[in-house]
């Protein structure tokens, strides 16, 4: 650890100088814990993961990332904006980190440095070590899924809407059906032991799926056939003995002749028989409905 930091510092900080007083440790540990040491209440591991070794992982993110040295002696700490430019890598943040510390304690040095922050570091890589394991095993016991719970997760992948659908219109060759069941079998881990059930399962209720559509299509052809029927029979009977047109004759007589073609004798003759003829005329389209139905 010493000879990796000695390597990078810069010359300037490597010079000899004049110190006029004892490095406060207390300082120095919040200045490179501002950078090093983020959320370590919650995450042992940080120091390990900060400006340790890349082999401890990721270090945990949270929306309440805060330095444990806020408060006291802040001045001494890393700024947030100073953090924004601060490399990733473990390795050249803990230079970087100390070379912004030395500037602010300039009566430490890179011993100083080593000295006390690297023991810091070491025992932070033993709790990294530790969370890698609890992690493994978090990691294994989520993934022991349930028959129940790989049933609903496979099922909600494959009808979603860039898939099969609910209605499973996407999937009516067994080729698509297969290429996204595939697809989702992959995508939900865990459920290697249950897929052959959950194919079975889905596959039947794709092919109910297919019968009912095909039950209710069959229904609805079959109601407008009845309803034309239907409608036929009405029709023919209204055609015997002329009811449709007399009906038709009727209706005309009553609301667009000014006499209601009521007969009007005159001289031995009905004077108002054109009244009769214009409206016959009208319903005549009546009897070459009823010639077409017969």
């Amino acid at each position: 650890m010493k000879v990796r930091i000695l390597f990078f510092l810069s010359p300037v900080l490597l010079t000899p100088t004049f110190v006029y007083g004892a490095c406060s440790v207390a300082n120095l540990t919040r200045c490179l814990d501002s950078a090093c040491a983020i959320n370590i209440g919650a995450n042992p591991a940080a120091r390990c993961q900060y400006c340790g070794s890349a082999s401890a992982g990721e270090p945990e993110k949270s929306t309440a990332m805060k330095s444990i040295s806020a408060g006291a002696s802040a001045k001494y700490n890393i700024s947030d904006k100073e953090l924004k430019k601060a490399p990733t890598d473990p390795g050249e943040r803990y230079v970087w980190a100390t070379q912004k510390c030395l500037e602010k304690l300039s009566e430490c040095t890179p011993d100083d440095v080593t000295d006390n922050y690297d023991t810091l570091i070491e025992q932070s890589c033993k709790a990294a070590g530790i969370s890698a394991e609890m992690a493994s095993l978090s990691k294994k016991v989520n993934t022991a899924k349930t028959q129940s719970s790989c049933n609903e997760e496979i099922t909600a992948c494959v009808i979603d809407t860039k898939r099969c659908m609910a209605d499973y219109r996407n999937c009516e060759s067994d080729e698509s059906f297969d290429k996204y069941l595939s697809e989702c079998s992959v995508i939900s881990t865990g459920c290697e032991p249950f897929l052959s059930d959950i194919r079975t399962t889905l596959s039947s209720e794709r092919k109910t799926t297919y019968a009912n559509a095909e039950k209710v299509l069959q229904s609805i052809i079959t109601a407008y056939q009845t309803a034309r029927e239907q409608k036929l029979i009405s029709a023919q009977s209204s055609c015997k003995n002329n009811k449709s047109k007399e009906s038709c004759v009727t209706r005309v007589c009553a609301n667009n002749m000014r006499n209601k073609c009521e007969k009007i004798i005159e001289n031995g003759q009905d004077i108002n028989q054109y009244e009769r003829t214009i409206a016959e005329n009208l319903c005549k389209f009546y009897d070459i409905a009823c010639d077409r139905l017969k």
